[in-house]
């Protein structure tokens, strides 16, 4: 019989699953889930990496056979639409620029995957200038950038297509601009986000195979690479798309004494380090920008924060020239 394994109330995954009814089944289901895992892959697990809203994760090793010993990392998700991409993503970088997919269940939504080691995360690089942070950024996405994308019609998972995906955004966000709202909220910004959403997809020069969640977070300090990237929304799509989170997070530029300059000249530093229209970065900054307000705005119990990150959204239109 396999023994289950606990998942500790104190994981923000048990917190935000909880909320609803499929999430609590998950919930339910996944102690079992881990221990046939485990007993499946042959792997001694550690306890749990204490981060991830609907997905848990460990550090674990297998007991025998090829590769005992070697560092890995069990990841079982929680089955959602941008979950389903991960693996066939993985596979088509077969570990070029992020971490190397070892093993994948489908049926458990569970992940076999190499671990970084020491694993320190980008935006945590304490004492590195945030240009160079930026820089090691961009060396990751051009490794991703870099995989070959299945023909179209070709067998196997289909990735999303980014057009796809913004095209929603681009309804919600047409949703929101129809609404009456408080002072202080934008609804100008929610149609220009509907429009960059529904337009700057189909006008990109190239398509990759896009990350999809390019924060600092999500960038580690490795031993076969400097930098690998985890946890992908992968997608295909324009380049430009990725490099917001990156920009925006690799330290809060919306702090900076000049804002404004400050991310002129980022968004001109990555654009220039991966051969890109810094433009069409500002422009990508905008929709991603406000596609988050799209959420918090109902979410909030007040506005302040909504309304905020507004005017910041007011700022990088500016420098977008939009």
């Amino acid at each position: 019989m396999v023994r289950s394994l606990r998942v500790p109330a104190s994981l923000p995954c048990v917190a935000e699953m909880g909320q609803h009814e499929s999430g609590r089944k998950w919930l339910e289901a996944l102690p079992e889930m881990l221990g046939e895992l485990r007993e499946m892959w042959g792997l001694r697990l550690e306890e749990p990496f204490h981060g991830g809203s609907c997905s848990w994760a460990a550090p674990a090793r297998r007991e025998a056979g090829p590769g005992a010993g070697e560092p890995l990392v069990l990841k079982v998700t929680w089955p959602h639409p941008e979950a389903l991409a991960e693996a066939p993503g993985l596979a088509l970088w077969a570990g070029g620029g992020a971490v190397r997919l070892h093993a994948y269940d489908p049926e458990r939504q569970a992940l076999l995957l190499e671990r970084c080691v020491p694993g320190t995360e980008l935006g945590r690089s304490h004492g590195v200038p945030a240009d160079e942070r930026l820089v090691h950024g961009a060396d990751v996405l051009r490794d991703l950038w870099a995989a070959p994308l299945p023909p179209p019609g070709a067998e196997g998972p289909v990735l999303p297509g980014l057009a796809d995906v913004t095209a929603q955004w681009a309804d919600l966000a047409e949703e929101r601009a129809a609404r009456r709202w408080p002072a202080g909220v934008d609804t100008g910004l929610f149609a220009l986000c509907a429009g960059l959403l529904r337009d700057l997809p189909g006008s990109a020069g190239r398509e990759v195979l896009l990350h999809g969640d390019f924060n600092p977070g999500n960038v580690l300090t490795a031993r076969r690479r400097p930098w690998l990237a985890i946890d992908p929304k992968p997608m295909r799509g324009d380049p430009a798309y990725d490099l917001w989170p990156l920009v925006e997070q690799v330290d809060d530029p919306f702090a900076a004494a000049d804002p404004p300059g400050v991310l002129a000249h980022r968004t001109a530093l990555v654009a220039g380090e991966l051969g890109l229209d810094p433009q069409r970065v500002r422009a990508w900054a905008v929709a991603r920008h406000v596609e988050y307000v799209l959420w918090s705005v109902v979410e909030d119990e007040d506005l302040g924060r909504s309304v905020g990150l507004m005017q910041q959204a007011r700022l990088l239109a500016g420098l977008a020239g939009l």
